[in-house]
């Protein structure tokens, strides 16, 4: 059995179907993504990647099997699952996502077709294992299913100590050996053992103290927004020719397959201004920056096309391109990680009804959702002023 040495984990163990998949073209690829994306603008030393997190996933899941005592076929789509969790993802991971879901209707999750007619499904049926299969893995379906996407799965588990390791803050850190030994199941679904309410409560605490600090930090929600704006833009001039006659021509399946350095290419095709910005991380500013309470309810619950269209608004109202506002509207707060099971006094609980503590983090999480208007600095107090015009925010 080969092993890779990991910044994480230590030494990673890998099975003969591991390896084999590690030297295909679909897993090579995420050694071009960064994990972090727009927050390696914020702490520098963010640069890892979803190669890497995707072997801390399958180490976690092979020793949550172990655990558990799962073996044979099972075991092996599994492991294969979670190595490939991530093969969806587009160019800079989550800050594209929305832009390949409005145009396609996938998630990143959604394996299949990607997988479909590849080396990786080749592999795959090679040792016997089903590509299919192993895609409603990756979907989170099934009562093993939940390992790989759920609310206690190793996804998360991997993602918020390597993510704490890479930036330097302390508050993703979690038991994970304690984690993955308490698994159970119980009636299908996976849950922690009796005695784990603290546990639980922890990895909700680590992964709200990193959506503050980290995952939301405004720096990079700006870029995200500028990242995803010029995305869009590449993608709305496919077919106005071939780069040899002048056009992009990127389609969204080849946008799908690119690499974060191959879109940072074709931005300065289509959207200069914005790749350079992105690039030499010369970022729009604040120009609105409200809380929820103070922000119309009617405006939390903006749509795509609406928030497009208030924000070409308040452009027009303040008297600069389009391009040079962006309306960042978040859903609101959900706590996901609220649903964990637990095992109190022999009975299966919610979290959040075995512990008083996820009141206050839901309650945190609402304290910190941010509305945001961003603009090229020269241009903030004019759209700040149209957008609360527009928006109808306190001034």
């Amino acid at each position: 059995m080969h092993a890779i040495k990991d910044s994480v984990h230590d030494y990673i163990s890998l099975g003969p179907v591991a390896r084999d998949l590690l030297d295909t073209s679909l897993l090579q690829r995420l050694r071009h993504i960064k994990q972090l994306s727009t927050v390696r603008l914020v702490y520098p030393s963010a640069n890892h990647t979803r190669f890497e997190h995707s072997l801390g996933v399958y180490h976690l899941a092979s020793r949550a099997l172990d655990h558990l005592g799962i073996g044979g076929d099972r075991a092996r789509h599994v492991r294969a699952a979670a190595l490939c969790h991530d093969v969806g993802h587009g160019p800079y991971g989550h800050q594209t996502e929305e832009v390949i879901r409005r145009r396609t209707g996938a998630h990143h999750d959604e394996i299949g077709p990607i997988l479909r007619g590849t080396e990786a499904a080749a592999v795959l049926r090679g040792h016997d294992l089903d590509p299919e299969r192993v895609a409603s893995l990756v979907r989170g379906e099934g009562e093993l299913g939940q390992l790989v996407s759920g609310e206690l799965d190793v996804d998360r588990m991997d993602y918020l100590v390597r993510d704490a390791h890479h930036t330097g803050v302390p508050y993703g850190t979690i038991d994970v050996g304690r984690l993955v030994r308490e698994l159970r199941y119980r009636d299908g679904r996976l849950v922690l053992a009796e005695g784990n309410v603290q546990t639980a409560e922890s990895l909700l605490l680590a992964r709200a103290l990193m959506n503050g600090t980290v995952y939301r930090h405004h720096v990079s929600r700006i870029a995200g927004a500028m990242l995803e704006r010029a995305s869009e833009r590449l993608l709305d001039a496919e077919g106005l020719g071939p780069p040899a006659e002048g056009g992009p021509g990127v389609d969204v399946a080849t946008f799908r397959r690119m690499a974060d350095h191959d879109l940072l290419v074709a931005l300065r095709e289509t959207t200069p201004d914005l790749a350079r910005r992105i690039e030499h991380r010369d970022l729009y500013k604040r120009a609105r920056w409200d809380s929820l309470g103070s922000v119309p309810a009617d405006v939390v619950e903006l749509d795509r096309a609406e928030i497009r269209a208030d924000a070409a608004e308040i452009a027009e109202r303040a008297g600069v391109d389009r391009d040079e506002v962006l309306l960042d509207v978040p859903a609101r707060p959900r706590f996901k990680e609220s649903r964990t099971r637990v095992v109190v006094d022999g009975v299966v609980q919610q979290l959040t009804d075995a512990s008083e503590l996820v009141g206050a983090l839901r309650a945190a999480e609402r304290a910190q959702w941010r509305l945001g208007v961003y603009a090229p600095a020269e241009s903030v107090d004019a759209v700040g002023a149209a957008a609360a015009s527009v928006l109808g925010l306190a001034e």
